[in-house]
């Protein structure tokens, strides 16, 4: 299957302050990436056929089949991008992709948000935690307070 590269602003780490460790990472799971793509392509494909039907359309197979293998063939040329994506959390700060760095004062909540768990700062900005096995685990250990 064909692989892409990543961009090099998404593989940005930002470094370690001085004195600083890490508590915890946070990898996209493989499994809960094809799993949630799997989800999309059925209530998708579903929607598709349905609204063939609808249409009054010969073949609203058509619609189930295009959907499974568009999102099949996305999820596939993808998946080495979002299965890149890590997250550090440190003693100070939550640290992303593309050289995000959130201080862990500026935390205001953690939630799991359909198998992702979305952070939400003080000032209102929001980052998502893409693909997590576990997002009610992963949201508990980022509220957790060192």
């Amino acid at each position: 299957m064909a692989r892409i590269a990543p961009d090099p602003l998404l593989g940005t780490i930002s470094p370690l302050q001085e004195g600083e460790t890490v508590v915890a990472e946070f990898r996209a799971d493989r499994l809960a990436y094809w799993r949630s793509h799997l989800i999309m392509a059925v209530v998708l494909g579903a929607a598709a056929g349905l609204l063939l039907m609808w249409l009054g359309n010969p073949y609203p197979v058509a619609g189930p089949f295009g959907a499974v293998l568009a999102i099949g063939v996305r999820a596939a040329y993808l998946a080495s991008e979002s299965l890149a994506e890590t997250w550090r959390l440190t003693d100070r700060r939550l640290l992303g992709p593309g050289g995000r760095a959130i201080a862990r004062a500026q935390i205001r909540d953690a939630r799991a948000f359909l198998g992702s768990v979305q952070v939400t700062t003080t000032t209102g900005d929001r980052c998502l935690i893409k693909y997590q096995s576990d997002p009610a685990a992963t949201a508990t250990r980022i509220q957790a307070r060192p």
